[in-house]
């Protein structure tokens, strides 16, 4: 778990820091580009985790930032920084393939507004990061994996698992994901990342290539909780193009990092020992540990039918994911997998009055989730519910009840409900690969989650320990 210098030794800095050496004029965008780019082409080849590399773009962006700098025209924290973007996030300037065959040269008109927003603030787009066939649980055969950099044989974690793979592996200093059932939280944790599911309508969604809209969240794959509320600041608001985004104003995140108050937070000892294995247990109760070394008061709680919301959110996903595939399927079935065809089946068989009774339940889910976030601040679930599962164990996913809700109960109800919630490295197996908490939190409370976030980085290193990667 050592660190291995490759190419500029700037690999795993924290985005904050790459944004103070180019401010301070002691690194370039140019320096910074190139060097993702040489470790791209060096390490990604093994790794998978780019559809697209925009070198060419990436490198006009880098020359004009260090150009409006020299004008003293400073854009903020993210000026000069290479990110890279999940590939169902539009890109005027590249395909949006949404990891599919079907859409693999659809060229947008725009860029997502997430993406607009990013350039706006200085940054600069590096490529798109592979995902799972429309954001769903498994990858188009007909398409690549990316590989966990910390050990092939385990899971990368669904949906955003490219950007989980580049953020980890310093193929860049963060990214956008998306998450429907778990799809930052999951990969964040399976590559040992911070990950930042926002409140639904915080962010907006235009532009983005939906899986289940009602349920889609666009949020930060970073190093760390403070990396995250600078990027979470720039992408967050409301946007005329989406009128499901919220009005809320968007805090500083990035300036109130210190907790202003200490603490409630409740942890489900039942669900623990129903549901997560006994790595995953051990992980939590340190997690406890630390937290309360701190002060932090941690509260035995109930939590409101977490299984069974993660039991209903498949065909809840699956109506939603069958009207935005309409178009395509089943008029062109054959050229879609067997993960996503399956849910587009689910969804396409159910009637209006099994619907109604779903929605009747989630909307009662996410009252009493509401009801109980009331009385803590936070909420204690692992990242995933079984400590880094193997690719092997996850093979059985689909035919495995226990493992399903060990993977699907810490998180899809999460998106049921819409509650923002962070996912923090919080240590490793026996094997060496990562294992992480999750913190859930009140509607729009983003700044706690990250204050707390970055408060329990203070205290821990999980987050500063990478994989050993040998370039080619």
């Amino acid at each position: 778990m050592s660190t291995t210098s490759v190419n500029s030794g700037l690999e795993f800095r924290e985005l904050h820091e790459i944004s103070h050496l180019i401010r301070s004029g002691r690194l370039s965008a140019r320096e910074a580009t190139t060097a993702m780019l040489d470790r791209i082409a060096d390490l990604d080849p093994a790794l998978g985790s780019y559809v697209t590399v925009m070198g060419e773009t990436a490198l006009a962006e880098a020359a004009d930032r260090d150009d409006r700098l020299a004008r003293g025209d400073w854009l903020g924290p993210l000026h000069g920084v290479p990110l890279a973007i999940k590939d169902l996030a539009y890109t005027h300037d590249a395909p949006t393939g949404a990891g599919t065959t079907i859409h693999a040269d659809f060229q947008p008109d725009c860029d997502a507004t997430v993406v607009a927003r990013l350039r706006a603030a200085g940054a600069i787009i590096l490529g798109k990061l592979r995902l799972t066939e429309g954001a769903f649980t498994g990858h188009h055969p007909d398409l690549p994996t990316p590989v966990n950099p910390w050990d092939s044989e385990t899971w990368t974690g669904v949906s955003s698992s490219g950007s989980g793979v580049a953020t980890a592996a310093g193929l860049c200093f963060g990214s956008l994901g998306s998450d429907t059932g778990g799809s930052i939280r999951l990969p964040s944790s399976a590559n040992g990342v911070t990950g930042l599911k926002p409140t639904w309508g915080r962010v907006s969604r235009h532009g983005i290539f939906g899986l289940a809209p009602s349920l889609d969240h666009i949020g930060p794959m970073t190093r760390s909780a403070r990396d995250a509320a600078l990027i979470l600041e720039t992408i967050a608001g409301h946007d005329p193009h989406d009128p499901t985004s919220a009005l809320a104003p968007v805090p500083r995140y990035s300036r109130h990092l210190r907790l202003e108050r200490t603490p409630v937070v409740g942890f489900d000892r039942e669900l623990a020992a129903e549901h997560f294995d006994d790595a995953t247990n051990a992980m939590l109760e340190s997690t406890i540990e630390t937290i309360t070394g701190l002060g932090w008061r941690v509260l035995d709680v109930r939590t409101p039918g977490l299984p069974e919301a993660a039991q209903e959110w498949t065909a809840l996903c699956g109506v939603e994911t069958a009207g935005v595939h309409a178009a395509t399927y089943p008029a062109r079935q054959s050229d879609y997998g067997p993960d996503l065809s399956g849910l587009i089946e689910i969804g396409q068989g159910l009637t209006a009055v099994d619907y109604h009774r779903l929605l009747e339940s989630r909307r009662a889910f996410t009252g009493r989730m509401r009801s109980l976030m009331a009385d803590i601040d936070l909420l204690l679930l692992p990242g995933i519910g079984v400590a880094s599962p193997t690719i092997d164990q996850m093979s059985s996913l689909a035919t495995g009840p226990e493992l399903f809700a060990a993977v699907t109960v810490p998180t899809a109800p999460i998106d049921s409900c819409g509650l923002p919630s962070i996912t923090l490295p919080a240590g490793f197996t026996d094997r060496g690969t990562p294992v992480a908490a999750q913190f859930v939190a009140g509607d729009f409370d983003e700044q706690l989650l990250l204050a707390a976030g970055h408060t329990l980085q203070q205290v821990t290193d999980f987050h500063r320990e990478h994989p050993d990667l040998v370039a080619h």
